[in-house]
């Protein structure tokens, strides 16, 4: 025995360099696993490889490009079930303050939507009319428009459920923009990244040193192959855990304490994922789209046909009677259609001007950013929690190949600069 140990130690000091690189590869190994499998999550953003039929045969595609749809879905659930609801979002605006912001741009529409169904229905008939008539008119739809807008908000505030989908706006602009869902998941986690790389660098050296030792003792070249799958399974399965357990800090062999590192940055976390959704997703810009081109747009023009009904009635012993002699009762239901759809038409170039004023009425960022704190360790936890749980195996099998492959590579090298 005495004598098979003093062979071990004469071989290592004769080729001490290539042995101690062991380490080293093991380390690197660790490191390139992780980097190649972080970038797989997110890159590339389509499917590049060979197809059939326009279906992926070989190749690849993003985890998080990839399932898109379920991970803006799974995001969108937990911004909107837990974080702002709909109502929280439209019931700070004021309706009086909107229909004051835009009340000059809304009295240039009023006025060419006035002379556009004047001579849609009635041709000559308008023009005809006196100059100061027409002024007279004009001023009347004038004085009404911002009452009706403020009408039409207050009627959007009672039943803002069915006339504004965010979950869909939400789910459309992130399956819509692949590069806006990877940044979510970017920028929330960034720190967790950088640290499933470099842990890859620690216990990957760590594991190439029992390596070594093994390889001097046994000398079996199947080592570094089964040693480098280890290496790359293993890190990649215990930096995920590290990201997110344990929930609370928790102290090992009494030396240092730890905690899952997404929930031990919570604070920070906050600020940047509130930021973000903030800046590009719930804004005020695309909820006004969402509202008056989504999918319940068809209820907001209701809502306006309501309000212009409401207001011919009023003017119902002058006007309503004039308006159905010369343009006949089918036309006149017609017209009324057609005041409500250029009103919507117009409305999105009309509301942009009250879109600073939106977003500090609404307050997104802060709304997140305090109900980010309310939530619990495991609700926490889903805002990047689905990143990794789609497709995690194939990250972590990813990972193993790669790490036995070096690992051949490595015994080859060993066994050429030691023979």
């Amino acid at each position: 025995m005495d004598e098979y140990l003093r062979g071990i130690a004469d071989d290592f000091l004769r080729y001490w360099p290539v042995y101690c690189s062991i380490p080293l590869v093991a380390a690197l190994i660790g490191y390139v696993t992780k980097l190649v499998a972080i970038r797989m999550m997110f890159r590339p953003l389509n499917f590049v490889g060979l197809k059939f039929r326009h279906k992926p045969v070989v190749g690849w595609q993003g985890i998080v490009p990839k399932r898109a749809a379920r991970m803006a879905s799974i995001a969108c659930d937990t911004m909107t079930q837990q974080l702002v609801s709909p109502r929280e979002v439209i019931e700070r605006l004021d309706p009086e303050r909107i229909a004051k912001e835009i009340e000059r741009p809304l009295l240039a529409a009023a006025e060419e939507i006035v002379t556009d169904i004047a001579a849609e229905y009635q041709p000559g008939l308008w023009e005809a009319l006196p100059d100061g008539v027409r002024r007279l008119v004009v001023k009347r739809v004038q004085a009404e428009a911002p009452k009706m807008v403020a009408a039409v908000m207050e009627a959007i505030k009672d039943d803002v459920d069915s006339v504004f989908d965010l979950k869909g706006m939400v789910v459309t602009s992130l399956v819509k923009d692949k590069e806006l869902l990877n940044r979510i998941f970017q920028e929330a986690g960034h720190k967790e990244f950088r640290f499933i790389a470099r842990s890859g660098l620690l216990f990957g050296g760590l594991i190439g040193i029992v390596q070594m030792v093994v390889w001097l003792v046994f000398r079996i070249p199947l080592i570094m192959p089964l040693f480098g799958l280890f290496i790359g399974w293993f890190t990649d399965w215990l930096a995920l855990k590290m990201i997110f357990r344990p929930k609370q800090p928790t102290r090992y062999l009494g030396l240092f304490e730890w905690q899952g590192l997404f929930l031990k940055r919570r604070a920070e976390v906050s600020e940047a994922y509130a930021a973000l959704i903030a800046k590009e997703i719930i804004t005020p810009h695309n909820v006004i789209e969402a509202v008056l081109r989504g999918p319940f747009s068809d209820k907001v023009v209701t809502l306006i046909q309501r309000q212009v009904d409401e207001e011919l009635a009023k003017q119902a012993s002058f006007a309503k009677p004039l308006v159905v002699m010369a343009v006949g009762s089918r036309r006149y239901q017609e017209m009324k259609v057609r005041i409500a759809e250029q009103i919507m038409a117009r409305l999105p170039e009309t509301l942009h001007y009250i879109e600073d004023y939106a977003e500090d009425a609404m307050d997104i960022r802060n709304t997140l950013v305090t109900k980010m704190k309310q939530l619990d360790a495991d609700e926490f936890e889903g805002l990047l929690r689905p990143a990794f749980q789609q497709d995690e195996w194939i990250l972590i099998l990813t990972g193993a190949l790669l790490g036995a492959a070096c690992g051949e590579l490595q015994v080859q090298l060993v066994l050429h600069l030691t023979s």
